[in-house]
């Protein structure tokens, strides 16, 4: 859990309040909705999955157009 929260601070400048209620959103729906423009989006959510695979998180992010 505490993963999520550092990823989404880290990566979607979020509050560490505003990321806890988002990781708690992943927890029970087991997906979260984090707002992005396109072209960042894709950036983001390649930074993700290869800062998880960095430190051996399973953590999965795909970004898709709303």
């Amino acid at each position: 859990m505490e993963f999520v929260v550092i990823v989404l601070q880290r990566f979607f400048s979020m509050t560490r309040e505003k990321a806890t209620q988002v990781m708690l959103k992943v927890i029970e729906r087991a997906w979260a909705f984090a707002e992005s423009t396109q072209r960042r989006g894709h950036h983001q959510g390649r930074q993700v999955v290869g800062y998880a695979r960095k430190h051996q998180h399973p953590l999965q992010c795909v970004m898709e157009e709303t």
